[in-house]
């Protein structure tokens, strides 16, 4: 940049610009951006649908999970969060597919998180599965989910009483118990106890959910996929610096929060490009492996063959040679074949 004459701008002026630019802006710069290279590459907004855990799920599953952004207290007065801290939160749904944010709102952390489950899963369509942790528990928000035919799964809070209607049949391993419990209000839900590795650490969990012919153990798994969302917090925050903020203004945390999702989507982008221009790389070569008989592969008799050494156990590689067939030689000036009468005289 400076061999074109760029300037970095300052800090002041960054500072400045955040606080008068409208955060409307930038908000719908990235979301019109998401939607463009999603367009451009379906494969990129699919994501990785038959692989790892989730392919044993045909649908599209989310995550819904916020985190906290410190900010500081003495020149931030509109963000109080406790008696001595000053904090913004952003409350984010993911797909677990694409890895890419779907719904983001920001805003102060001093509202807890089941006040803004509602908002967060507005946009989920029937037949999906929302995964949530137990700060968006409302039993008001779940049973709008299961209006809508919405699945969903979480974690049951330590006070929550229930009682039990029937005992379902348990599977062999770390799950204690399977059960179909009434909550408060007459709504009937699923409750899945068992033991779940955390931090290297067993430890006995238990889980809701609405959906009483998933195995436990799919539910087990469906939960531990939340924790992908704890990764996307942890690169936005540390690879793209989102705990440094240039402003104290509300209209500037909004503005560096959503710059920092539009680098991230960018950033993805261009690795889907890259993966899949190495995908293509191996496809090329090996069809021209297949087709080149004078390739390595399957072709040992030119480039010789491995056999493994009886005494040391060593692979040796054995080269087959040519023998070579011997040129006439010729004249240097007249570049003709020499006589045997030219060879004796020379």
């Amino acid at each position: 940049m400076a061999g074109v004459g760029a300037v970095a701008p300052s800090r002041n002026g960054l500072s400045h610009a955040n606080k008068v630019r409208p955060a409307e802006f930038i908000e719908k710069l990235f979301w019109r951006v998401r939607e463009r290279l999603q367009t451009l590459d379906p494969s990129f907004a699919a994501g990785r649908r038959g692989r790892g855990l989730l392919r044993r799920f045909r649908v599209r599953i989310h995550a819904v999970d916020s985190t906290v952004m410190e900010l500081v207290f003495n020149c931030i007065d509109w963000a109080k969060h406790r008696r001595r801290k000053a904090a913004a939160k952003m409350h984010l749904r993911q797909d677990l597919h694409s890895f890419l944010p779907s719904f983001a709102i920001v805003d102060t952390a001093g509202e807890h998180d089941n006040k803004r489950a509602r908002e967060v899963c507005a946009g989920i369509e029937a037949g999906e599965i929302v995964v949530f942790d137990k700060a968006y528990v409302d039993f008001d928000h779940l049973a709008d989910l299961d209006a809508r035919e919405v699945w969903w799964v979480t974690r049951a809070k330590d006070n929550m009483r229930f009682r039990v209607r029937r005992n379902l049949a348990k599977d062999e391993g770390k799950i204690v118990r399977d059960q179909m419990v009434q909550i408060d209000g007459g709504r009937v839900v699923r409750r899945v106890e068992a033991w779940v590795e955390v931090d290297g650490e067993e430890r006995l969990l238990v889980f809701i959910t609405n959906n009483p012919n998933w195995s436990p153990t799919s539910v087990c798994d469906l939960y531990r996929r939340r924790w992908d969302i704890e990764v996307f917090f942890k690169q936005v925050k540390q690879t793209l610096k989102l705990g440094t903020f240039l402003g104290h203004s509300a209209n500037a945390v909004r503005w560096q929060v959503y710059s920092a999702l539009l680098i991230y989507v960018l950033l993805r982008f261009q690795a889907c490009g890259r993966r899949r221009k190495c995908r293509a790389n191996r496809a090329v070569c090996r069809s021209v492996w297949k087709r080149d008989p004078r390739s390595r592969v399957g072709n040992p008799s030119r480039f010789g063959r491995r056999e493994q050494d009886a005494g040391g156990g060593i692979l040796r590689k054995k080269v087959k040679f040519h023998r070579r067939v011997p040129r006439r030689p010729f004249s240097t000036r007249t570049r003709t074949p020499l006589t045997p009468s030219d060879r004796k005289l020379s």
